[in-house]
């Protein structure tokens, strides 16, 4: 891999941790655009990014993507949707989900939603299963056909922690925000519901209607679907006036009892950073760092973010900036970095895995990376921004390899 492309899949990979503890505020121009984007982005995605830890939300040390596809399903869904869109039929020829403790494949995700259809037909299904991204996230898209016209229509579920939920509201101005209609409803189990009828395009340079409906629910299961009034949600006329399925219908969909089971499989998404925090404060990172600096080179600055803390240095005259985030995954092992985040890693003699970026190559905008991995889980990343590189690469390995990074909890 070419040194621009390592870069990359560096800032992919750090923007893509760094964005699991990201909170955004929702303002009436934005309000639409968010709730669309956020349960797009999970809905399309046929590929996770997951790995070590990120860096100050600018680089990490390693991308990898989990991909699979599951065969398209074509056939009719043989049930008839009641007032209220929770109907009870049969799906041919996907053969019936069987409940499963640990895995839901994608073909499982899938029946369950055609199940919940109304009758009609249902082409270009795809799938995606918690055996594909490490147990944390299941997604379906399919074609249906009532006979009204072909609406895409796509779900996604997935499950937080409590502290990782993000609320949603409805804009006070719906036209601003592109919308027809919002509510947020607390259903009797302490569910939330949003329910949306807005447009693909905010701008309307196109028709195209996008209809959701979102369930958050108190044991960290979220789910989301999403139809249209087209067999595509882009680049595609409108092959009838409004999507298939009512509010009331959507709503069904999301609530029904057939999702428990996959919620319940589903191991919690993004990583437990209460769990990882190794307990060494800003002082306490200071003090084992002042310790591995070479002679001549001291701190004039520090700061944190949550887990991540950035020192300022000098030397001679020069002066440096240095990053430093320490993860404790012992708490953690099922959101520990695999293999593929460490491809090309040298292993020490201790066993630690170490990975250096941006050492070589061209790329001046590349940052200098070290990354370690220890046995017992503690992990180490050491980064020197590209303008701000004071250490060499033997230096900065010498710290994220240390041995007197030591947790406190």
């Amino acid at each position: 891999m070419s040194e621009p492309d390592k870069f990359e899949d560096d800032l992919l990979y750090a923007l893509t941790r760094t964005g699991e503890g990201f909170r955004t505020e929702q303002a009436d121009l934005v309000a639409g655009g968010y709730q669309r984007g956020r349960s797009r982005w999970r809905r399309r995605s046929t590929a996770a990014v997951v790995g070590g830890a990120a860096a100050l939300a600018l680089v990490g040390t390693g991308a990898f993507y989990l991909t699979g596809t599951t065969p398209a399903a074509t056939g009719t869904v043989a049930a008839a949707s009641s007032g209220t869109g929770s109907p009870a039929g049969t799906v041919a020829p996907a053969a019936a989900a069987t409940p499963s403790a640990t895995v839901i494949t994608g073909d499982e995700v899938l029946a369950t939603l055609q199940a919940l259809l109304p009758k009609g037909e249902v082409s270009d299904a795809k799938g995606h299963g918690s055996d594909e991204n490490r147990g944390k996230y299941v997604d379906a898209n399919l074609v249906f056909d009532d006979g009204q016209g072909k609406s895409l229509l796509g779900i996604s579920i997935q499950k937080h922690r409590a502290k990782d939920v993000q609320p949603r509201t409805c804009p006070a101005d719906l036209k601003r925000a592109s919308m027809d209609s919002c509510s947020v409803t607390v259903l009797s189990d302490g569910s939330k519901l949003f329910l949306s009828q807005g447009y693909e395009y905010p701008d309307h340079r196109a028709t195209t209607k996008d209809w959701i409906a979102v369930l958050t629910r108190p044991d960290g299961g979220d789910i989301s679907l999403s139809e249209w009034n087209s067999p595509q949600e882009k680049d595609a006329p409108d092959s009838r006036p409004n999507p298939p399925l009512t509010l009331d219908q959507l709503k069904a969909v999301v609530t029904d009892k057939s999702w428990d089971r996959v919620v319940a499989a589903l191991k919690y998404d993004g990583v437990d950073m209460e769990a990882i925090d190794p307990g060494l404060s800003l002082a306490d990172r200071e003090a084992v760092l002042t310790g591995l600096l070479p002679a001549g080179v001291t701190v004039t600055d520090r700061r944190s973010h949550e887990l991540t803390a950035v020192f300022e240095l000098a030397r001679g005259g020069k002066t440096g900036s240095l990053s430093l985030q320490i993860d404790n995954w012992a708490k953690a092992p099922d959101d520990r970095p695999g293999p593929e985040a460490f491809t090309g890693a040298v292993t020490l003699p201790d066993g630690t895995k170490l990975v250096v970026r941006g050492a070589e190559g061209n790329n001046a905008k590349a940052p200098l990376v070290a990354d370690a991995l220890r046995p017992d889980g503690v992990q180490v990343l050491a980064l020197e921004p590209s303008d701000k590189q004071l250490l060499t690469v033997e230096e900065l390995k010498a710290i994220a390899t240390s041995p007197a990074w030591k947790p406190k909890k």
